[in-house]
């Protein structure tokens, strides 16, 4: 039995005219649903402050590294709802990072002597800053694993570039960038000889041959890549660097960096050697280390250093020679040191201690200008005494961590891993003024653009390591969990909790949303990862497959396809056993969200193609067969028909008959019936672009995309009808059949789009206009 056709476009005019029956809604009162789930008015209270309504949007979006994922996660503030996941150091499928050719060809990048890197341990995100602001323009991220910087736009967010640091060997301190983005500062964290310099080198020669470092990497913002001939490295002692911080207003120009184990201790338990834990806790101290980077700059402008390893390295000694280097003792074993918005203090904690160091920049500057140092270290760099630089220190928990800066002048917020609790104080006054229980053993936290010269207060985000009791349990391996609060008051309030399913996030940072202006879609044929169109775009009616063969007689065969709702073209590729293949293919939408995906049996490709994209994959059939393909995003009702077959033939094969038989026979009656349908769906096309139409549409870019999507779609349906009548005239009716079903899928795509811009400007006040 064949069905009609007719519901569909009757169904598509009632949603046109508004018919259909209005929805049942819950009668449960407010009481009603906090004595069923046991909720207080506290609950509730908290419950709204985080709540987004059905197409609401967050007032911040949260970039959070992804650990061990090598990934960065986005989500929103204060809903805490998870909206993407970056891929950066290692592949991803869904995005098809480090399956196209494009995104295998950035992740080429972070090669280490040779070797291809699948994972990576992303720590510390920043972005970029006009003057101290966050601009939302870039976003850095490092991998501590494998000493890396990756450079995210935000335009698209999408990995665009990885650097791999040419001394280090491991880097826990990035990424962290100078007022104005001129600098992404790295720091390494583990001591070890210098690569490139060194190779093997024996622990006996610990103190002479292993080196830490920081290592500013310039930033060009014109192309928006890191450039390593014109980046510099500050040779560092054998502690292990940690954080770092850049200064601001009156401290700009010059870098901080805290650092632990300055004992220099190595250990050895399989040796009988008390632990590193053990060795490298054992003093009071720890050192601060300041460098002098604008100064730097100047120097390496003016040829004072060599470079090494494609980057300019600065000695310990040159540094101490040229003034461009300060140790401040800091608290031991600290984790994070924080320059305060105007610039005039930072503050360090540290992990075995119950205070907080405030450092009066004032008096480090005095102490320099005096030259007002109490020794040097072993490797000659001059060390300010603590009396000279330090303000006050407060007593603020047990196991401080991380510094983060309110909105009110001199309030900050203190992550305290041992007490588990968040301390908010007054680093003028150096008195508390609350402490808050979290659960549990918070690592770093993160106020509302906290790291820029203007902190926005409002929410606090504590990163916490554990989880324990806090969700439904699901193994071993638990979530971790980020807990929103509420600062906005004299006391803090804890109104959320949010597990985190992926990697070991340790740090976060969080920008007003409506400083990000992310593209919804592409320029047609897009080449994302270089930033230009691809040579390898495609438009609608120009696909080709090209087959060539080398002199050794390797052949390859090129395929220069498209992607557009419901259909990959071409639909059948067929290539010989060993051929090297080739697919580029490009997504014809122009609509935002209509992503398409190419998905292949046995071969290992996964793509992910936006809209306006042009993708690609490169691999060799070595195995004869049938090979399915299709799109892997539900974009439209007939997505499951978007398919096509990759068909490899033995070497030497010869088709004896490529004759299709069809499934099923039409007749004209099959034929008349379908156009009929056809014009019915074109009234309903016909009364929506009407609506739009008498509408101010082009004042909402949301609508002005749909309509020429719809109105490329439409375009389509014309040829389709067309090939339709010529296959009818000649009597062809499966033929003609089938076109005209092609015509109203046409048809049906842009009644979709023309609907979806009709509700939304109902739902967004569109005003009716003089025709």
């Amino acid at each position: 039995m064949k069905l009609s056709l007719k519901p569909l476009a009757a169904s598509l005019l009632a949603v046109v005219i508004g018919a259909g029956s209005s929805p049942a809604f819950s009668q449960d009162s407010l009481q009603d649903v906090m004595a069923k789930r046991g909720l207080t008015e506290k609950d509730i209270l908290a419950a709204a402050k985080t709540y987004t309504p059905t197409g609401g949007r967050d007032e911040y979006l949260a970039f959070s590294s992804g650990g061990q994922s090598g990934q960065v996660i986005v989500y929103g503030i204060p809903s805490m709802r998870i909206l993407k996941y970056i891929a950066v150091f290692t592949p991803e499928p869904w995005q098809g990072y480090g399956f196209d050719d494009e995104s295998k060809a950035v992740l080429a990048q972070g090669r280490i002597d040779g070797k291809d890197i699948t994972y990576g341990d992303t720590h510390h995100p920043a972005i970029t800053e006009t003057e101290g602001e966050y601009d939302g323009k870039y976003l850095f991220i490092n991998d501590k694993a494998n000493p890396r910087v990756a450079v995210i736009d935000l335009h698209d967010f999408e990995t665009k570039q990885i650097v791999v640091n040419p001394f280090f060997r491991s880097d826990h301190g990035g990424a962290f960038v100078t007022p104005n983005s001129e600098y992404v500062m790295e720091a390494s964290q583990y001591p070890a000889p210098y690569k490139g310099m060194h190779d093997f080198v024996p622990l006996s020669e610990f103190n002479d041959k292993y080196r830490g470092g920081l290592t500013y990497w310039k930033f060009n913002r014109e192309i928006g890549r890191l450039v390593m001939g014109e980046s510099f490295n500050f040779e560092m002692p054998p502690y292990s660097q940690d954080l770092n911080d850049a200064g601001k207003g009156p401290s700009y120009g010059w870098g901080f960096t805290n650092s632990f184990c300055s004992e220099r201790y190595v250990g050895g338990i399989e040796k009988g050697r008390p632990p590193f834990e053990a060795g490298c806790s054992s003093k009071d101290t720890d050192f601060m280390h300041v460098t002098n980077w604008k100064k730097a700059e100047e120097l390496v402008a003016a040829g004072k250093f060599e470079k090494v390893n494609g980057m300019y390295l600065i000695t310990m000694e040159q540094a101490v020679a040229n003034d461009l280097m300060y140790l401040i003792p800091e608290p031991k074993s600290p984790h994070g040191v924080d320059v305060s918005p105007d610039g005039a203090h930072i503050i360090v904690s540290g992990k075995l201690d119950s205070h907080a160091w405030v450092y009066s920049w004032e008096k480090i500057q005095k102490a320099i200008a005096d030259k007002n140092f109490e020794s040097t270290d072993p490797y000659g760099i001059p060390i300010i005494s603590l009396e000279a630089a330090l303000a006050r220190s407060v007593s603020v928990g047990l196991g401080p961590l991380h510094t983060q800066y309110d909105s009110k002048e001199c309030v900050v917020y203190t992550s305290i891993y041992v007490d588990s609790m968040i301390t908010k104080w007054d680093y003028c006054e150096g008195k508390v003024l609350d402490q808050l229980p979290i659960h549990y053993n918070v690592g770093h936290l993160m106020t509302m653009e906290g790291d820029s010269v203007s902190p926005d207060g409002k929410y606090l985000v504590a990163l916490n390591k554990l989880s324990i009791d806090r969700f439904n349990p699901v193994g071993p391996l638990h979530p971790q969990n980020h807990q929103l609060i509420d600062i906005s008051g004299d006391k803090m309030e804890l109104l959320y909790d949010m597990p985190l399913p992926l990697g070991e996030p340790h740090y976060v940072v969080a920008i007003a949303a409506d400083k990000l202006s992310p593209v919804v879609r592409y320029k047609s044929g897009w080449n994302s990862r270089e930033d230009k169109r691809s040579e390898f775009k495609t438009r609608a009616g120009r696909e080709k497959t090209e087959r060539s063969c080398d002199g050794a007689g390797q052949c390859t065969v090129e395929v220069f396809g498209t992607t557009i709702r419901s259909h990959i073209t071409p639909e059948i590729i067929q290539v010989e056993e060993g051929d090297k293949v080739i697919i580029h293919l490009t997504n014809l939408e122009r609509a935002q969200d209509e992503v398409h995906g190419f998905a292949m049996y046995g071969q290992n490709v996964q793509l992910s193609i936006e809209p306006g994209k042009t993708a690609s994959t490169t691999f060799i059939a070595d195995k004869a067969g049938v090979f399915p393909y299709y799109c892997t995003e539900f974009c439209s009702a007939l997505h499951l028909e978007m398919e096509g077959i990759l068909l490899v033939t033995p070497k030497g094969y010869e088709a004896t008959d490529d004759a299709l038989v069809e499934g099923t026979t039409y007749t004209q009656a099959d034929y008349d019936k379908q156009v009929d349908t056809n014009v019915q769906t074109q009234a309903v096309i016909d009364s929506v672009v009407k609506f739009i139409t008498s509408r101010n549409f082009k004042d909402f870019p949301i609508v002005v995309a749909l309509v020429e999507d719809a109105t490329d779609q439409l375009g389509f349906a014309e040829e389709a009808k067309k090939k339709a009548a010529d296959f009818a005239t000649a009597g062809d009716w499966n033929k003609a059949m089938g076109w005209a079903n092609q015509w109203w899928q046409y048809q049906v795509k842009t009644a979709d789009l023309g609907l979806r811009a009709k509700t939304h400007l109902e739902e967004n006040g569109a005003v009716e206009v003089a025709q």
